[in-house]
């Protein structure tokens, strides 16, 4: 589903965090000490107890939702690709804006799992950084191209800050050499980095191609997580 549209006081509340039950977890026999934090933080996450009353299949949803209201970047029956998209909250907030859960515009999503399908949103089961990928998603929407390419993808976590941070950029770059192939002319590009912010390479890519590049971090971020969104608006043509 694509989950239903809140009126402002429902999102204000949100994002001011409904009160939280402060769940204690005891740690269970087997169960490492990391994983009971984890739990814990979800189980009084505020973000997490409203996608699941409200419908959402992440609480990153809020995130996307958030981006969208400050800057617009998913207009009615628009195209949006969203770039490793399991298990699919940004999509179905695209589907919503661009109305495509209604019969407007498309949304495309690609990742390498298995993702169930919501209305309005078209899934893909495959690999964008291969070629593959780019001919099944001209099959879907013909000579259109895309309004906004999105990716909240981040490798698995190691630990190590420096690592992580390259991985990340990594997968960052893979994507904006992706959108340059599929965005139209004033599309607009959404992707997770670091704080720490963007590497100057990559920020130049960024600048060339587009008319307005910022780093935003949404409410619906954890205070203590180190991810940060690059958008890039005004798209001008890939290199």
């Amino acid at each position: 589903m694509s989950g239903p549209q809140k009126g402002n006081s429902d999102r204000t509340r949100t994002r001011r965090g409904a009160r939280s039950l402060n769940v204690q977890v005891k740690s269970a026999k087997g169960r490492k000490v990391s994983s009971t934090r984890w739990l814990e933080r979800q189980l009084n996450d505020p973000y997490v107890q409203a996608a699941k009353r409200e419908g959402y299949r992440s609480r990153a949803a809020y995130k996307l939702m958030e981006i969208d209201e400050k800057y617009n970047i998913l207009k009615p029956g628009g195209v949006v690709l969203d770039l490793g998209a399991a298990p699919g909250g940004w999509s179905q907030i695209a589907a919503a804006k661009v109305g495509s859960d209604r019969g407007e515009g498309v949304v495309i999503a690609l990742d390498l799992q298995e993702m169930e399908t919501d209305a309005g949103v078209t899934v893909l089961q495959a690999d964008f950084m291969e070629g593959d990928a780019l001919t099944q998603i001209r099959a879907v929407l013909g000579t259109r191209k895309a309004d906004a390419v999105l990716s909240d993808m981040a490798a698995p976590a190691t630990g190590h800050k420096k690592t992580d941070h390259l991985r990340i950029m990594a997968l960052c770059e893979a994507a904006l050499d992706f959108a340059n192939e599929v965005l139209a002319p004033g599309g607009s590009f959404l992707a997770k980095v670091l704080q720490g912010g963007t590497e100057r390479e990559l920020l130049d890519h960024l600048k060339r191609n587009f008319s307005t590049v910022r780093h935003v971090k949404p409410d619906a971020s954890r205070a203590d997580s180190a991810e940060l969104y690059v958008l890039a608006t005004g798209f001008r043509g890939g290199d």
